[in-house]
């Protein structure tokens, strides 16, 4: 499936330009440790995030650098829901909502470029998907700051035809999150195998530990109702959609609001993660 990271401009910081297998995480070892903070993890490559890590982002002054889990960034790409067009004559702003948070794209318009040109004809053109309020888009940009307001600064707006895109993006967003803020899957195997000294039952049960420990460690600040639901959603049978906020709420003998505020929890924990729409939750594996 291609999701639009077929451009070799928009290589991204996970060890491999974007294909049609993907949009650039590599699960596997890289040179360098981000965690470390060595080299091989350039700013100016593009990041896949949601709204609300893009808003949340750490800008110490006006002109340093975006970082979010420890590590510079400028150029995202996100996924959302149109809510409002506004066409003037020097740029097209876009509000766009992901669930998570709400930010304006801008696209700048030249009038003497062509590919200008044909950004404004994606609006108008019927032969071809439309950029329209309430449908859905991809944004690749670079995010930018002005009046203490961020906004990005759209390279590139595409409407979104297959919605299995959203999902994946937001999948693509949070395995990105966990492997700058935990390091790449593969350091939880070697130091099981370096704890194990050659004995592959110590070796497993030294990850179990380490998984064991990683996990109260990430619940640590979690409420009592937070880890209500993240049990429920762990030993209620369910489809691989997850439950819906109104089956928790049934399940646990709680209002609905309750069930959003403890799933905001987990959701910002990167514990759980919405699926069909924003009222479905499922569990995160490890």
């Amino acid at each position: 499936m291609n999701y639009g990271y077929e451009n070799n401009q928009y290589t991204t910081s996970y060890g491999a330009a974007g294909g049609a297998d993907g949009g650039g995480f590599v699960a596997g070892e890289p040179q360098s440790s981000p965690a470390q903070g060595r080299g091989g993890y350039g700013k100016d490559t593009v990041r896949p995030m949601t709204i609300k890590q893009i808003l949340d982002a750490q800008q110490p002054h006006p002109d340093a650098d975006f970082k979010s889990d420890g590590e510079a960034f400028s150029q995202v790409t996100f996924v959302g829901q149109i809510r409002s067009i506004s066409t003037q004559p020097t740029n097209i702003t876009y509000k766009i909502d992901d669930g998570t948070g709400l930010i304006e794209a801008k696209q700048w318009i030249d009038v003497n470029s062509a590919d200008s040109e044909s950004s404004k004809m994606d609006l108008d053109n019927s032969n071809k998907p439309k950029l329209v309020e309430d449908g859905y888009c991809r944004v690749w940009g670079r995010l930018k700051a002005f009046n203490n307001k961020r906004h990005v600064g759209a390279h590139i707006i595409r409407p979104i035809t297959d919605y299995n895109e959203i999902h994946y993006h937001l999948l693509e967003a949070t395995a990105v999150h966990l492997f700058f803020s935990r390091g790449p899957p593969s350091n939880l195997n070697g130091n099981a195998q370096a704890n194990g000294h050659g004995n592959a039952h110590h070796g497993a049960g030294g990850a179990g530990l380490a998984q064991s420990a990683t996990a109260d460690a990430q619940l640590s600040h979690i409420s009592p109702l937070g880890r209500r639901i993240l049990a429920t959603l762990k030993n209620t049978p369910q489809s691989n959609e997850g439950l819906h906020v109104q089956m928790i709420a049934s399940h646990m003998g709680v209002s609905t609001n309750d069930v959003y505020k403890g799933a905001e929890e987990l959701v910002a924990a990167g514990v759980i993660f919405t699926t069909v729409d924003d009222h479905t939750w499922a569990v995160l594996d490890g």
